[in-house]
């Protein structure tokens, strides 16, 4: 039985499933007293996408001095602390493995809970941190790694409805983006491109691509295709370095499909939200969350949705839309508040699926 030493609970955050290094303090109050990020992205860069070798090394170095400075930046120390929440999966094992194993260490080291987070639910939990969105919400999860819609009926229960088939739209933008010979990160790129279009009418017009499964019953997701689509116009396009026009063009041609097939596969399933939960919730939300939200158009184009069908649109602000430690310290918080937390045997996991009872889909492998 543990103690909580001060009315208000202080919470240490701790993300590495990927290529941040990050930790937060975040109280049960709502506010966010420290937050940083210590990105990789010059590291990657000049590989075009994440080495997890590389990642882990990272981590490894950074971890402790990024810890240090979240608790300097809140002006409290480790015996401050009421709780240690850490990334134990999903993502890159060895980055988790640090970030779960210095969590360990303090819970240890203080005889606080340590709890074990779904970087997934850290995501997911986000909005309830920000604005503090009531359950149930339906759920848009669209990042580099995962494209999924669920509902959110409470801390660790969740339905999934969607996942992709095969590419995460986060996937098919970065690797569209690195076929473009834009940098690393694809996404963030192909929206600055994108905005350097002059007509995106004939951009459209120039650059058709596919809507995979539009229309179809369910709401999975395909992006694939889109993907090959992409590929198959750069091909066409005059040998050596593209020209920025088309560049830009096609950016804006492909930001412009990928909301619009976000959008078509979200709308099925907010007309069954409705239908299912709108007499369980006084403000039916869709929520946005994971890196790709960060996107204004797709941000855009879903609130047209939503309004459309008397919902309300929910993103994160910004710095919270990417990897970071607040999500997870967060969601250390909620499952504090009930009683839970998790043995210091605990093992990290390279797939941990938000609705572990949700059928198989056939090609969704470890994006389910």
């Amino acid at each position: 039985m543990y103690r909580f030493i001060s009315m208000v609970m202080n919470v240490l955050g701790i993300e590495t499933s990927c290529d941040e290094t990050a930790a937060a303090i975040v109280t049960d109050t709502r506010e966010i007293r420290s937050n940083v990020v210590l990105s990789q992205l010059e590291t990657h860069a000049v590989y075009g996408g994440i080495v997890p070798e590389i990642a882990a090394r990272a981590h490894l170095e950074h971890i402790d001095k990024v810890i240090q400075a979240a608790l300097s930046d809140a002006g409290i120390t480790f015996d401050d602390l009421d709780g240690v929440a850490a990334t134990c999966g999903p993502g890159l094992i060895g980055g988790v493995m640090i970030g779960m194993m210095s969590a360990k260490a303090i819970a240890a080291a203080k005889g606080i809970p340590f709890i074990a987070i779904n970087h997934l639910e850290g995501h997911a939990l986000t909005p309830r941190l920000s604005d503090d969105i009531a359950f149930p919400y339906l759920l848009l999860l669209v990042s580099g790694g995962h494209t999924q819609i669920l509902v959110a009926e409470d801390v660790g229960v969740y339905k999934r409805w969607g996942t992709t088939l095969d590419d995460a739209a986060g996937e098919c933008l970065d690797k569209s983006a690195k076929m473009m010979g834009l940098p690393y990160p694809g996404g963030p790129n192909i929206e600055k491109i994108a905005k350097n279009c002059n007509n995106p009418v004939t951009a459209r017009e120039r650059f058709p691509l596919p809507s995979p499964l539009k229309g179809r019953k369910g709401h999975d997701f395909s992006f694939s295709g889109l993907k090959t689509a992409v590929r198959t116009h750069i091909e066409k396009l005059p040998k050596g370095d593209l020209d920025p026009k088309d560049v830009a063009d096609l950016s804006y041609a492909l930001q412009n499909q990928t909301a619009k097939i976000l959008a078509d596969r979200c709308e099925s399933a907010m007309v069954r939200f409705l239908e299912e939960y709108g007499e369980k919730t006084d403000n039916p939300t869709l929520v946005i969350c994971g890196g790709v939200s960060a996107n204004q158009t797709i941000r855009e184009t879903l609130d047209d949705l939503a309004q459309k069908h008397g919902m309300t649109i929910n993103a994160p602000p910004l710095p919270l839309c990417g990897d970071n430690g607040a999500m997870i310290a967060w969601a250390g918080i909620e499952r504090l508040q009930r009683g839970q937390n998790d043995p210091l045997n605990f093992q990290a996991r390279p797939r941990w699926p938000l609705d572990p009872n949700a059928a198989p889909r056939h090609g969704a492998g470890v994006k389910a």
